[in-house]
């Protein structure tokens, strides 16, 4: 058991917890995704969530029970799985009987945002097709960049198709070759 000391708190009080290995293993897996996304622009926040409900090892669980591993407030966790909710990296889990939130990670976090990636083309390209018609002729340099921008979305867009079917395919080989070995 490794013993973990509460945020703000003195290691001569009571207020720490112990933890095996495999939780501490959690949390740090959840920290390394955090800075993967702070790379890449993205709330830290909400990649520490993501990553614990990746690798957490119960089928569900509270924010508030997040919260405590993450040894995050309640406030933060509450906007990282809006977040992450909106973008169906996770889902919300209802327990009969029980007001509490709880959470868990979606089985294809990754197929599941490449889909959801489309409502965000969707509107970028309306955003970029109102500012064409708002254009007055002569702004040829403005147009030519909202032009480059909107087409380059439809195509990602339909290459989106291509690549949410090629995973599919991908994974059921995969899981076709995991039940053969």
């Amino acid at each position: 058991m490794l013993r973990v000391q509460e945020k703000g708190s003195d290691m001569a009080d009571d207020t720490t917890e112990e933890i095996d290995e495999r939780e501490q293993y959690r949390r740090e897996f959840a920290e390394e995704i955090s800075l993967i996304w702070e790379m890449t622009g993205t709330s830290r926040m909400d990649g520490r969530v993501l990553g614990y409900l990746m690798i957490m090892d119960k089928p569900y669980i509270s924010s508030a029970d997040l919260a405590e591993a993450l040894n995050a407030s309640t406030g933060a966790v509450s906007m990282a799985t809006r977040r992450l909710i909106d973008t169906n990296y996770i889902r919300r889990h209802s327990v009969p009987g029980d007001r509490s939130h709880y959470f868990k990670a979606e089985e294809d976090p990754w197929g599941g945002f490449l889909a959801n990636e489309r409502r965000y083309f969707d509107r970028h390209i309306r955003s970029i097709d109102s500012a064409l018609r708002w254009l007055n002729p002569g702004e040829t340099d403005a147009e030519i960049r909202l032009r480059n921008g909107r087409d380059y979305l439809e195509w990602i867009q339909e290459y989106h198709h291509k690549m949410l079917a090629d995973w599919q395919e991908h994974k059921r080989a995969r899981d076709e070759g995991a039940d053969k070995g």
